[in-house]
């Protein structure tokens, strides 16, 4: 892996995480400074630092991405529904060098976000 961001020390275990569901592509865990009552992160294991960087052999990792967040919004009964959302680069509000998906739950969130 090139960089140490703080997503792959979850990987790799190097800093504690509440780990919620795990395989081979994907890791999700709760997010430490939490939006909602349910805020989970959803990365991938490989290193991709943006959405931007997605390439053509990454469709099986966001697609695994996206039925983690269906089976994590079911373990933790998110039945009224939830939202997802994935923040590219610093004007879209990524704060970490590292794609990740949020999923955001608990509460009504309602929309324009606020």
């Amino acid at each position: 892996m090139l960089s140490t961001n703080i997503f792959l020390k979850v990987i790799d275990r190097s800093i504690p995480a509440q780990i919620v569901f795990e395989d081979d592509l994907v890791l999700a865990f709760r997010d430490i400074h939490p939006q909602a009552p349910t805020h989970i992160l959803i990365i991938p294991k490989k290193e991709i630092p943006t959405h931007d960087d997605l390439t053509e052999a990454d469709q099986a990792i966001l697609g695994r991405m996206h039925w983690a967040a269906n089976q994590i919004a079911k373990q933790l009964n998110l039945t009224d529904g939830y939202r997802l959302v994935i923040n590219c680069k610093d004007s879209g509000g990524q704060t970490v060098p590292h794609l990740h998906m949020h999923l955001l739950g608990g509460r009504n969130l309602g929309w324009p976000p606020g």
